[in-house]
């Protein structure tokens, strides 16, 4: 079995299930609530329901005789955790790359000849 984060990609790389993410941040709604926008079956809606779920994105509660779903939201401190660290080594290489330029730019300001000298 892929990892949770993992899962929580593969979840959320079909557009559909990012609309249901988006719609369920707003607020909780039932699978009938949730396909009524789409051009699909409540059957086809609640499959990606099943993928969100899988993925710890999305649970289900029982209100009496609806069944809302609801965004875990806590799973994405997880992919937030993730892309951050990755976020900061890009920083990192951008800065020592900048300092490298910088060092080139300042070794060519001392280097170029001065007027009235020969290049």
């Amino acid at each position: 079995m892929a990892d949770q984060l993992s899962q929580v990609f593969a979840a959320l790389a079909d557009p559909t299930r990012r609309d249901i993410v988006a719609r369920l941040a707003v607020a909780d709604a039932t699978v009938g609530e949730l396909a009524a926008p789409y051009d699909v079956t409540v059957q086809a809606v609640s499959k990606h329901l099943k993928v969100l779920e899988g993925s710890g994105l999305v649970s289900r509660s029982r209100d009496a005789q609806r069944r809302p779903c609801h965004l875990e939201a806590e799973v994405f401190d997880l992919m937030t955790k993730w892309i951050e660290r990755y976020r900061q080594e890009a920083e990192e290489r951008f800065r020592r790359l900048d300092a490298l330029l910088a060092g080139i730019e300042a070794q060519d300001m001392t280097t170029e000849p001065q007027r009235g000298e020969a290049s």
